[in-house]
């Protein structure tokens, strides 16, 4: 209790993970520069450096430059990480995740935050993903890529695609956030 420290304890796979001590605990991290605050779970995937969090989360929204009228793609979103402050400052936001656990956890988090009217989310494979799957989401002046570690090439061929076939339809700045640079 003098620390804080939460117990969880999980008897089976992910879904038994429950609350041990305090029994009511609720797991939670903050981006205070974007008035957010992100719930979660002990199984879900997070960044577990908060304040190296805070300041990719930044970095990556400086230098996507969005602007109040953008339609924003969260590609690959998880948890709404990059979602939530990017529908803080964007006209929308279309987050898309593969799990359908984090999906639904997404939309409660933008239900949370007050940004549930700014924010669409979408559960599908993106490690298939063709040109044909962009168009389908319409048109994005910004996309921000945040792969797992095995990266993101089909969407990149998808977005070189779209972009010789139909310059106007790709964005207009595309922000690809990785822990393996290569």
């Amino acid at each position: 209790k003098q620390w804080s420290v939460h117990f969880w304890l999980q008897s089976k796979g992910p879904d038994t993970a429950l609350p041990f001590y305090p029994p009511d605990s609720t797991l939670a991290y903050a981006l205070p520069e974007f008035g957010v605050s992100m719930p979660f779970r002990p199984t879900d995937f997070t960044q577990v450096n908060h304040q190296i969090n805070r300041v990719l989360v930044e970095r990556a929204l400086r230098l996507l430059d969005v602007q109040s009228t953008d339609r924003v793609a969260d590609l690959f979103c998880g948890l709404g990480n990059f979602t939530l402050p990017l529908a803080t400052r964007a006209a929308e936001v279309v987050g898309i995740e593969g799990s359908p656990a984090l999906t639904e956890r997404s939309l409660q988090n933008a239900r949370a935050n007050g940004l549930d009217k700014k924010t669409i989310f979408y559960n599908r494979n993106l490690f298939e993903c063709s040109v044909q799957d962009l168009r389908l989401l319409g048109r994005f002046d910004r996309m921000l890529i945040d792969p797992p570690r095995e990266g993101a090439m089909d969407v990149c061929q998808a977005i070189a695609e779209l972009a010789r076939e139909d310059p106007a339809a790709s964005p207009k700045r595309i922000v690809y956030v990785s822990c393996n640079p290569a």
